[in-house]
C-alpha cells in the first residue's frame, strides 16, 4: 500500500515538473542569436527602413524579466524593422531571445556596449 502512494506521489511530480518546464521559454543559441539580431537590423539598414546597421536596443537595456515579458507575449514592435521579425522563425526567435536574456542589464554578464 505504502509503495503505491510513493509511486503515485512521484508520478505526479514528474508530471507537475514536466508541465512546468514546458511553459518555460526555451534556450537558443546565444552567439547565432547575436548574429541573428544585427543581421535584422542590417537588412532593414539596407531597406532603408532605418538610418544605422546597430540595433535600437542594446540586452542591457532591459533586465531578464523584461526580456522574458516581451518574448512571451512575442510584442516586438519597439524593435522596429517588422517585415524583418515577421520573416524570422521561431528558432532564430529563441537565439535572439537568448542572446538578448543572457546579457540583460540584471545577468551575470550584462552587454557593455551596443
Amino acid at each position: 500500500m505504502t509503495r503505491k502512494v510513493i509511486v503515485t506521489v512521484m508520478a505526479l511530480f514528474f508530471v507537475f515538473s514536466a508541465v512546468g518546464v514546458s511553459f518555460a521559454l526555451e534556450k537558443g543559441n546565444k552567439r547565432k542569436g547575436k548574429y541573428t539580431y544585427r543581421k535584422v537590423y542590417k537588412a532593414c539598414f539596407e531597406r532603408g527602413a532605418v538610418e544605422s546597421k546597430t540595433p535600437p536596443i542594446s540586452p542591457a537595456d532591459k533586465t531578464q524579466a523584461e526580456w522574458e515579458d516581451l518574448f512571451t507575449k512575442k510584442d516586438f514592435a519597439q524593435f522596429g524593422c517588422e517585415d524583418e521579425w515577421k520573416n524570422l522563425d521561431d528558432t532564430q526567435v529563441t537565439d535572439i531571445y537568448t542572446y538578448l536574456y543572457e546579457h540583460a542589464f540584471d545577468s551575470p554578464t550584462p552587454a557593455k556596449c551596443k
